[in-house]
């Protein structure tokens, strides 16, 4: 089937043209930390149906925005730099978003590490460079802070600067902005 365009002679159109379609940032989101599984990807896109998670998979993979590494039954999907390029991306639409937030409804869905965008800021202002690595329960992820910005990486960092464990109550509450990040006793 024939992608739809705008047509426009737009940088923005263009990218949108591209990313612009329903889940596709929310599976670029996904990708952020490092490699997935389609099985890790349609689990944590709750809501996406497997035809459509399947279409946006080819459809960023056809863009070069991501590789679709095959091995086997051990088959995976990584954004290529260009796809890793959306990262300021998802930083500005999570900090424009997060003002939106308001009170988590019992119906919202929520994975620990979706939170790992709007936290980078708040962890970034505790530690303005280093590696810092998050837990939150049983979910894990390391942050690199650099002067050209900050990333986060499935895992903890081989050597991290700090270490923070926060309750997903915590973590959900510094994301949406109701209270500031002080490193909790002990980490």
């Amino acid at each position: 089937m024939p992608r739809r365009s705008y047509a426009h002679y737009c940088a923005v159109s263009r990218a949108l043209d591209l990313v612009g379609d329903r889940w596709t940032l929310l599976v670029v989101r996904e990708l952020c930390g490092g490699p997935r599984r389609y099985s890790d990807l349609l689990a944590d896109l709750p809501g996406i149906s497997t035809d459509m998670l399947a279409t946006r998979l080819k459809d960023l993979e056809r863009d070069g925005l991501l590789t679709h590494h095959r091995n086997g039954m051990r088959s995976s999907y990584e954004l290529t730099e260009s796809g890793l390029a959306l990262r300021p991306v998802l930083d500005a639409l999570s900090a424009w978003g997060t003002p939106l937030l308001g009170e988590r409804t019992p119906t919202d869905a929520i994975r620990a590490h979706w939170l790992a965008l709007p936290l980078g800021r708040a962890v970034a202002g505790l530690v303005p460079a280093g590696t810092v690595t998050v837990w939150i329960g049983e979910t894990v992820w390391h942050y690199v802070i650099t002067a050209e910005g900050i990333t986060h990486h499935d895992g903890p960092a081989p050597a991290a600067d700090r270490e923070l464990r926060l309750s997903l109550a915590e973590a959900t509450e510094i994301a949406a902005g109701a209270r500031s990040l002080t490193e909790p006793a002990g980490a």
